[in-house]
């Protein structure tokens, strides 16, 4: 058993790990140190939601190169991921937690798989127009809400699923719509946190050092991604998914 001091010792660090790994891979490094710690799955869910808001604190400043003149994407983004987020966070207390648990490795499966497809998708030029067709846009939108919905529901690997979605919907570098999918599953989380408020204590203990971390790891993740390749960091955030999905799985059906 850790002694008071030990334990946040361990979650800021966990927290710094986390938050230079944002760009997917935060809660697959935050989450499972919370059950380690013997939270139950639901509250460490909570803690690690309420975290990673301070993760945003820090991204979303370090981000303001690449989110300049990408205004308009936001404008679609933001809001569907908010609305999601709303009700995935009312979901959390209505589904028992053992179903909880036993629905989310197959979550973080698919979000695993679907960031490690090849991109093919044309790079947006200065002034060319890209014309999308209107099956594809609707189908992009359902998908952004979803992922909205699931991070309100579970904040972990909520940001490899953004990633996944994005990487097939959106004309713009990786860096780019990484520092879109910061900012907006920030907003998400802030929200989803306001909700957990109303509906469980929040464990502050966890909460404040994680956060102090996320702070702190948060401003370095978006500068170090801008020096490395996109396709090796999606390479690793999605074996980062399949691993975290593979430890899930055996502990929630016991393989």
């Amino acid at each position: 058993m850790f002694t008071f001091g030990e334990l946040i010792v361990i979650l800021v660090v966990v927290g710094i790990v986390a938050g230079i790994v944002s760009t997917g891979l935060a809660s697959l490094v935050s989450y499972p140190v919370l059950l380690a710690l013997g939270l139950p799955p639901v509250t460490a869910n909570v803690t690690n939601t309420v975290g990673l808001v301070f993760t945003s604190f820090g991204a979303v400043p370090a981000s303001r190169r690449e989110l300049r003149g990408h205004g308009q994407e936001l404008k679609t983004l933001i809001p569907l991921t908010l609305v999601g987020s709303i009700v995935g966070a009312i979901l959390l207390f209505i589904i028992p937690a053992a179903t909880f648990a036993k629905v989310v490795p197959f979550f973080i499966l698919i979000a695993g798989i679907l960031v490690l497809i090849p991109r093919h998708i044309h790079i947006k030029q200065p002034g060319e127009i890209v014309v999308t067709p209107k099956w594809m846009t609707a189908l992009a939108w359902l998908g952004i809400f979803l992922v909205g919905a699931y991070t309100g529901y579970f904040g972990a690997a909520g940001g490899v699923l953004m990633l996944s979605i994005l990487s097939f919907t959106s004309a713009a570098p990786f860096v780019v719509y990484n520092a879109q999918k910061n900012l907006a599953l920030g907003l998400a989380n802030i929200v989803s946190a306001v909700v957990y408020g109303l509906q469980t204590p929040i464990q502050w203990r966890y909460v404040l050092p994680l956060g102090i971390g996320f702070l702190i790891g948060g401003s370095l993740g978006p500068r170090i991604v801008r020096h490395l390749p996109a396709r090796l960091l999606k390479i690793v955030i999605g074996i980062g998914a399949l691993g975290l999905a593979a430890s899930l799985f055996k502990s929630a059906y016991g393989l």
